[in-house]
């Protein structure tokens, strides 16, 4: 399984990024997909995971602001991150799993939020 992740960048707190990742492989092996990310000097957290049929939850710091979605049919997840504040700004990694999506790991994508 390889997971391609993209669309970090620098951006205005106050302001939107969408990150994308690309999943090639056995489609069992992405059947759940998430987001965590990594500040520095912190712990890696789950931000947002999806199921194949689209449910999806959210860690109560992005509940609101974040938007987790797939497209089966291109084996890509994706999260609309808005209202983006400097506390957001970490390294976020796409997972996936069968049942919780921490098998397969992408490269991560750095998220720098600052004026």
């Amino acid at each position: 399984v390889q997971l391609q992740a993209s669309g970090g960048g620098l951006v205005q707190p106050g302001g939107s990024l969408r990150l994308s990742c690309a999943a090639s492989g056995s489609m069992w092996n992405f059947i759940v997909m998430g987001w965590s990310r990594q500040a520095p000097g912190k712990q890696r957290e789950l931000v947002a995971r999806i199921s194949r049929d689209g449910v999806a939850d959210y860690a109560d710091s992005v509940k609101g602001r974040f938007t987790i979605s797939r497209n089966n049919a291109e084996d890509t997840v994706y999260l609309q991150m808005d209202s983006l504040k400097a506390e957001d700004t970490a390294v976020y990694y796409c997972s996936s799993g069968r049942i919780i999506p921490n098998e397969y790991w992408g490269q991560g994508t750095l998220v720098t939020v600052s004026s």
